[in-house]
């Protein structure tokens, strides 16, 4: 089928996604140009900005690809402080962002559910609540996600890294800390609770397909979800997966399929958010602006304090380690406004997809 046919289509299925994930060239700068303009015209030219503020390296976890898994013995390990925490949730205030975001490498332990809690209650006391908050803490207890979602907490993100379930599994160790139908089980525990709920994937993974790529959009329509961070595969060489780093595709490939991802799910989802994830800055100097432009919606600007960030590097090299929160602020206000959007401040930035389904 023709391209522009495609593109026209009210419902997209999986034929037609491994299509659009084929085009090169003119093909996939029209498909990019689409995207674009399905997002002007159901959104805006509006970014969001989610402060992130990486809580902690420490993780039960040892997922093949990861640079801080709990098996590697070369990371040095770091927790922030409760107050460290706070005082980069005031910063994010005194920035004007609209939104936190606390990632942590992942911990279930009820002293750790109880400091987060904690950490919920005290960045709610900052300006009367103004600040929205998104957790990334990994697999916990729908008691868990309860307690975090009354004490505040409004969005979580999940990745499922690959809906694909043979493909978890070449990426994840078969145990009791790595389940597939785990990991689906809470993705479904945040939808039922009612949290904005995003998941994502990784793309240019070794064995992945782009049958496997149409198969995790198409996971993202089937629940509903509100928002999705997707970015290339970086291969970290104290992983198991590094061996298989041959097999990946090449950096500009590698970007080139993930902003297809986006911009497909652009048609596919045209009111959910979308981010233009650091990994894609990381192997292309303009990439955030490249997925901006691809139909992302959402940046997420680093608050870690700088001592330690260096420690929390799931991929090698990454993008803005180095920097400082108020230089970056200056940065993306610039760098939006080369490419014809907005940041948009003091605001928390809410999926428009799921304000209409709530």
């Amino acid at each position: 089928m023709d391209i522009a046919e495609i593109l026209e289509k009210n419902r997209l299925e999986r034929e037609d996604i491994v299509r659009l994930l084929a085009t090169q060239g003119a093909e996939m700068e029209q498909l990019f140009r689409k995207a674009l303009d399905v997002k002007l015209s159901r959104l805006d030219n509006k970014v969001h900005l989610r402060g992130l503020i990486e809580l902690s390296n420490v993780c039960r976890k040892s997922c093949l690809y990861c640079g801080v898994r709990r098996d590697n013995d070369k990371v040095e390990r770091y927790m922030l402080t409760e107050d460290e925490v706070v005082e980069c949730a005031r910063l994010a205030h005194q920035l004007n962002y609209g939104s936190v975001a606390i990632q942590s490498g992942e911990r279930n332990d009820p002293e750790f559910v109880a400091m987060i809690t904690c950490l919920i209650h005290r960045i709610k006391e900052i300006d009367n609540g103004s600040l929205g908050i998104t957790l990334s803490l990994g697999e916990q207890s729908e008691e868990t996600y309860r307690q975090w979602f009354e004490a505040g907490a409004h969005r979580y993100l999940l990745r499922i890294e690959s809906s694909d379930e043979e493909l978890y599994y070449r990426i994840h160790p078969r145990n009791e800390r790595h389940d597939f139908h785990r990991r689906l089980d809470c993705i479904d525990a945040l939808l039922a609770l009612g949290y904005q709920t995003g998941t994502g994937v990784m793309v240019g993974l070794p064995f992945q397909t782009l049958d496997i790529l149409a198969g995790d959009l198409l996971f993202f329509r089937e629940k509903d979800v509100a928002m999705v961070g997707m970015g290339p595969y970086i291969s970290h060489p104290d992983t198991p997966l590094y061996q298989y780093a041959d097999q990946i595709p090449a950096a500009d490939d590698r970007m080139n399929l993930t902003l297809k991802m986006i911009a497909i799910l652009r048609l596919m989802m045209p009111e959910i958010n979308m981010v233009a994830a650091t990994a894609n800055q990381t192997i292309d100097p303009l990439g955030r602006e490249k997925a901006i432009r691809a139909g992302a919606n959402v940046i997420m600007p680093n608050l870690t304090p700088n001592e330690y960030r260096e420690d929390y590097l799931i991929y090698p090299d990454k993008a803005c380690v180095g920097d400082k929160p108020e230089e970056c602020f200056s940065c993306l206000d610039i760098r939006m406004r080369a490419i014809g959007h907005e940041i948009l401040y003091k605001e928390w930035g809410d999926s428009v997809a799921f304000t209409k389904k709530m």
